[in-house]
């Protein structure tokens, strides 16, 4: 058990979620976004290679499904540090007891969740508020070569959007939909 995470599965194995506790006092609090050793039973032999951070302006906004493929698969932890946000990781390993189910989580400043993402999965989320911060560390170097995505909208997939989508990057739109036969992502 950790000390300042509280890790919890997911109904998709190797999906977690993290709740960060803080300590506090009359000054206000601290808290731990990230420790090797407290989450090394999540993390195991991966490494944090690179820190990002988003802003979305618009409620209703949609980032997603987005991968990289393998020898660049990453595992993300994604975090919300201002706003709220409906994050959405979707299972696309080949043979699969949960293959192409997605489970989402909101994750906001005040609930403190980390969504831990492993590799074989696609990452997006939907703003529930404006102005939406995000920050993610990853595992793996973005690679332009070996991005990849799936449609945010794709009936196969069935997201459950909590609120109509506001805006979608064009480049967001044009990832293609499941075809019959899908078998999955080595990612």
């Amino acid at each position: 058990m950790s000390a300042r995470f509280d890790i919890q599965p997911t109904p998709l194995i190797g999906l977690n979620v993290l709740t960060r506790k803080p300590v506090g006092d009359s000054r206000g609090w601290f808290e731990r976004m990230f420790c090797v050793d407290e989450l090394q039973d999540v993390l195991e032999t991966r490494r944090v290679m690179q820190i990002n951070r988003t802003l979305t302006q618009k409620k209703g906004s949609v980032r997603g499904m987005h991968f990289q493929y393998a020898p660049s698969a990453e595992m993300k932890f994604v975090s919300c540090l201002r706003g709220e946000v409906f994050d959405v990781a979707i299972d696309l390993r080949p043979g699969s007891a949960t293959f192409l189910r997605w489970h989402a989580e909101v994750l906001s400043t005040d609930n403190r969740k980390t969504m831990a993402i492993p590799e074989g999965f696609a990452h997006g989320f939907q703003t529930l508020t404006d102005d939406c911060e995000m920050f993610y560390l990853h595992t793996a170097d973005y690679d332009p070569a070996a991005e990849g995505g799936l449609n945010p909208q794709d009936p196969a997939l069935a997201i459950d959007w909590p609120l109509p989508i506001a805006e979608l990057s064009v480049r967001d739109a044009g990832h293609p939909m499941i075809a019959a036969g899908f078998s999955g992502r080595r990612l």
